[in-house]
């Protein structure tokens, strides 16, 4: 019986290996060659201290930027790519930009961070440092500061100068996707199955509106019953704190019961309990093509986290804009003129 439990352990060890390789596989093969690692080492060399500077602040006052820097860094990724199209205004008489979206808006936050971010690396370096870059470098301070995870950004991404609120239904992942429509969402970003998973794992920090689950709990929706995967006891807490019938108060509650304020693999062990908040979290345990990586993901935190840093970084290079196209905003929140 030790024999096996030790095949066990060593077959499930190569299985996370694996799982590492491949992703840094892929994420050498993808549109790195247009990005750098240290692209203003000469330009503007304090460009990712005054950023960390910044989000350390921000994060000290409010531990629930971590989570939505790096959500509004995923969102941002995955709408037009990675060019800060989401930090624009929308301009009067002009088409509704990303961040009004109802799925931005008001949930998504942080923004206030970029801001004053921006603010400072102009101040030492003007017309030099992208918004996106700036928002990729947040994502990875908010990265460290919750879960003490670190990772180098690959940067010289520019500044995309169109940001519509239609697009982003189009391309963001509902709470309610299935696993397999989930896979489906980010391999059409370049992205795999276990990048996927992995990246899913942001949701053990962080919160989610009543209204993004409820109909999930008995009671809330005639026309279903409770979801059958939800822990029961879990079910009756969430019911204590989300209003029934729903009013115009849409409270919110943690991702992870477990460490709600620590980016760590223990998302992982939530959805083996049955306690995944989304239907987009639970699906994960719940389907035969990730439930071994949700699994291996919760026995070794370790590997998790080497993980979440290579994924990061490879959606952080998707369809970025170099060179000479787009821009450098002075502004994050409107395009130059």
């Amino acid at each position: 019986m030790e024999y096996s439990k030790i095949l066990m352990k060593f077959a499930a060890m190569i299985f996370m290996l694996i799982s590492i390789i491949n992703s840094s596989l892929s994420s050498s093969s993808s549109s790195s060659s247009k990005l750098k690692v240290g692209f203003y080492s000469y330009s503007c060399p304090q460009a990712e201290i005054i950023v960390r500077d910044a989000v350390d602040r921000a994060v000290s006052r409010n531990p629930g930027f971590a989570a939505g820097l790096i959500r509004m860094h995923f969102h941002d990724c995955f709408v037009r790519g990675c060019d800060g199209s989401v930090l624009l205004d929308t301009v009067t008489g002009m088409a509704a930009a990303e961040k009004d979206s109802p799925v931005n808006f008001p949930s998504l936050r942080g923004f206030e961070v970029i801001d004053e971010a921006k603010a400072l690396v102009e101040a030492a370096c003007p017309n030099t440092v992208s918004c996106a870059d700036i928002l990729a470098f947040a994502a990875r301070d908010s990265t460290l500061k919750s879960g003490h995870i670190w990772y180098e950004v690959p940067s010289g991404r520019r500044d995309g100068r169109v940001s519509l609120s239609s697009e982003v239904v189009q391309n963001l992942p509902p709470p309610f996707f299935t696993a397999s429509q989930l896979r489906d969402n980010f391999k059409a970003k370049g992205l795999s199955l276990d990048e996927m998973v992995t990246l899913s794992g942001a949701h053990s920090i962080g919160v989610s509106h009543c209204s993004s689950f409820s109909n999930r709990l008995s009671g809330f929706n005639a026309t279903f019953d409770q979801d059958p995967s939800l822990d029961h006891g879990y079910a009756a807490f969430l019911k204590t704190r989300c209003p029934r019938p729903p009013s115009e108060v849409d409270p919110v509650v943690d991702n992870d019961v477990l460490t709600p304020a620590r980016l760590d693999n223990k998302y992982y062990a939530v959805l083996k309990d049955h306690k995944g908040l989304l239907t987009s979290d639970q699906t994960l345990f719940d389907s035969s093509i990730t439930r071994k990586l949700v699994v291996g993901n919760a026995r070794y935190g370790g590997v998790w986290g080497k993980k979440f840093a290579a994924a990061m970084v490879h959606m952080g290079e998707i369809d970025v804009l170099t060179g000479k196209q787009g821009e450098i905003r002075k502004n994050c929140r409107f395009v130059n003129y």
